[in-house]
């Protein structure tokens, strides 16, 4: 993930959160459009999932790739962290990730990539249409950033995505946050 995607994410979602678009003026404020958190993708074993199938937990959301150098990984790990530092509380968060690399993150890779963190967290994958409206659904950023001789990375935001139980938005967790710290910001939600 390169930092300047990071940097533009956050403003973008800065200015989604406080209801202002880089296109207002004095006179107006323009409603910033709703995130939905809704999604249809497949999991692992091969069933569509969507956002209401989940329905009763608390979702942890997400979007990362499997090739992803450090960032995706440590976001996981960190996530493990928290949901074993939650403890018994933890059975009533359901944590998910979805790929934002669906040409390469192909089943097996992501069942091989998905091993080495927590087995609770859920992977999804999509066709590139059913990636793209899980993404706009919670205001994901991503594209892909040629690397030449047709080898290309991610470019994507690094936020975690807190659905309630009855499929609303609840928050927004940065990426970088630690597992511990991480668990004591889900626990004040969850409880």
């Amino acid at each position: 993930m390169r930092v300047t995607g990071v940097w533009v994410s956050a403003a973008a979602a800065l200015f989604l959160f406080a209801g202002i678009s880089s296109a207002t003026t004095v006179e107006e404020t323009l409603p910033s459009p709703a995130m939905t958190g809704h999604f249809s993708l497949h999991t692992l074993d091969g069933r569509t999932v969507t956002n209401n199938s989940f329905h009763g937990k608390w979702l942890l959301v997400y979007f990362g790739y499997t090739n992803c150098p450090d960032v995706c990984p440590t976001v996981l790990n960190e996530m493990g962290v928290a949901l074993h530092d939650l403890g018994p509380l933890a059975a009533k968060l359901q944590p998910v990730f979805i790929t934002v690399d669906p040409a390469r993150d192909k089943i097996p890779v992501l069942k091989k990539y998905l091993a080495s963190f927590d087995p609770r967290i859920v992977g999804l994958h999509g066709n590139g249409d059913e990636t793209e409206a899980a993404a706009k659904a919670f205001h994901v950023y991503y594209r892909p950033v040629s690397l030449g001789n047709a080898q290309y990375t991610m470019d994507h935001s690094g936020f975690l995505y807190l659905i309630d139980p009855k499929g609303k938005f609840s928050s927004l967790i940065t990426g970088n946050l630690p597992g511990h710290d991480m668990a004591q910001a889900l626990r004040k939600k969850i409880k």
